[in-house]
């Protein structure tokens, strides 16, 4: 369990949750491009939006996570979450944390 909650291992978690987020966002925006815009087909929204919803869950939870082990302030775990409601921002949120040292992902991180 702790090996799980190792600083290092939650910021690669959330750096990946991050990408699937703005990634399922992508796909469910395509499929509501389909269903509404050509009126084809609302296949692509019964499978990208169920699977939109658990990725967005998954991001909060592991925003959280990370909030308590990297000691975010409350101002970074609040863009963080604010960051999860638009298109595409989870990407931006994720690199600006790791450029301000918020999501340490090479070097190593000491925890007191």
């Amino acid at each position: 369990m702790a090996a799980l909650l190792a600083p290092r291992t939650v910021a690669r978690a959330f750096r990946v949750v991050a990408l699937a987020e703005a990634v399922s966002w992508a796909l469910l925006l395509a499929g509501m491009f389909v269903k509404w815009v050509l009126r084809t087909s609302e296949v692509g929204v019964q499978v990208a939006g169920p699977i939109h919803g658990a990725v967005f869950v998954a991001y909060v939870v592991v925003a959280l996570v990370a909030w308590r082990v990297l000691r975010w302030d409350l101002p970074t775990v609040a863009l963080a979450l604010v960051a999860s409601v638009p298109p595409f921002a989870t990407v931006w949120f994720e690199r600006r944390a790791a450029r301000t040292g918020r999501l340490p992902l090479g070097q190593p991180v000491t925890t007191p």
